[in-house]
């Protein structure tokens, strides 16, 4: 599976074209009925409403964290609980400065911009980017040459809302700008069944609990992957079992998808089974893991990585990743005992 096909396993957090649908029905529109994240949710609460008791606009907000956990819902709900309008684009397709201005100069007051992947903004963009959000103004070089002179255009207060899956990318001096930086945290599986349970209802399938739980514990703790589950398995039961989801439907439906009972996949057991038996569990390089199954090495670190590591799966040692001997128990494969773990090393 190259980079580009990556989107398509049934268990990445990343959207899909599928997800479009869904996502907008099951999407909670007001921050009462969005699930989960109480840390961000409460510091979100307090700001809102002491910004709406000055009459201002929000302090520019950065949502980070691995896709799926809402990142773009919270987004769409700081726009309505703030009674403002939202305009959306995202990192790459804000090519040149001039798309840039003509979005920020088309904002009205209090207005919110979001931003997804903020850290695949150009320099040059960035640099536009700067006094708008300090200043509210930008400046225009019209001209060339001799010539050319700046030309300062002010902006009404908006609020700038960027999200990104890697945090660590964005500039420093971009990264300073925002006023409030939230990380979001993968989900426990209460807080998913209640996803299910919410989704179900909208969608009004008939779900039996103990069928939830058998989506939940799969879903790799991730909002996204779980109502992308729930949609494979009502179309499952349709087909199979009269419309009714139960444990029973469930548990066959998930098998055929090849989901094992932790959410784990034929790509993740590829990954630590090539560690395992390849290079004795490690520690490996992340670019020979990358070669050894023919992947790039940023999706491995973006889109295979973070649960594994979650789990305690695999571990970042400074000579490389190693897998861990939960993972071994897992996958039912003897540990090397020789493998140098990550505190041994330090």
């Amino acid at each position: 599976m190259r980079e580009g096909e990556v989107t398509t396993r049934i268990i990445s957090g990343k959207p899909s074209s599928d997800d479009i649908s869904l996502d907008t029905n099951l999407r909670p529109r007001r921050l009462i009925d969005f699930i989960g994240q109480e840390k961000v949710k409460g510091n979100l609460e307090i700001a809102m409403a002491a910004a709406q008791k000055r009459g201002e606009a929000l302090d520019h907000i950065l949502l980070y964290g691995p896709p799926g956990l809402g990142k773009t819902t919270l987004a769409h709900i700081i726009a309505v609980e703030m009674g403002v309008n939202i305009k959306v684009s995202s990192g790459p397709a804000i090519e040149r400065p001039g798309d840039l201005a003509a979005i920020l100069t088309n904002l009205q007051k209090g207005d919110a911009f979001f931003v997804d992947e903020i850290h695949r903004l150009s320099r040059v963009v960035e640099e536009i980017l700067y006094p708008a959000m300090e200043d509210s103004a930008i400046d225009i070089i019209l001209g060339k040459g001799p010539g050319a002179r700046s030309l300062r255009l002010n902006l009404p207060r908006f609020t700038l809302i960027g999200a990104t899956t890697r945090y660590a990318l964005m500039s420093p001096p971009l990264r300073d700008r925002f006023g409030a930086i939230y990380r979001l945290d993968f989900y426990d599986e209460s807080a998913i069944k209640t996803i299910l349970r919410r989704s179900a209802s909208i969608l009004n399938l008939e779900v039996e609990e103990a069928s939830l739980s058998q989506i939940a514990c799969r879903a790799r703790g991730t909002p996204r992957v779980a109502n992308r589950l729930l949609k494979r398995v009502r179309d499952y039961a349709q087909v199979m079992a009269d419309g009714a989801v139960t444990e029973s439907v469930a548990i066959e439906a998930l098998s055929k998808l090849e989901i094992d009972h932790i959410g784990l996949d034929e790509v993740d057991h590829k990954v630590l089974r090539t560690i395992i038996e390849k290079f004795d569990c490690g520690p490996v390089g992340l670019d020979t893991i990358a070669a050894s199954i023919s992947e790039e090495a940023d999706t491995i670190m973006d889109v295979y990585e973070p649960y594994l590591l979650q789990l305690g799966f695999l571990e970042r040692t400074p000579r490389g990743r190693a897998v861990t001997r939960l993972a071994c128990e897992h996958l039912g494969v003897a540990h090397k005992k020789g493998q140098t773990s990550q505190a041994s090393l330090w």
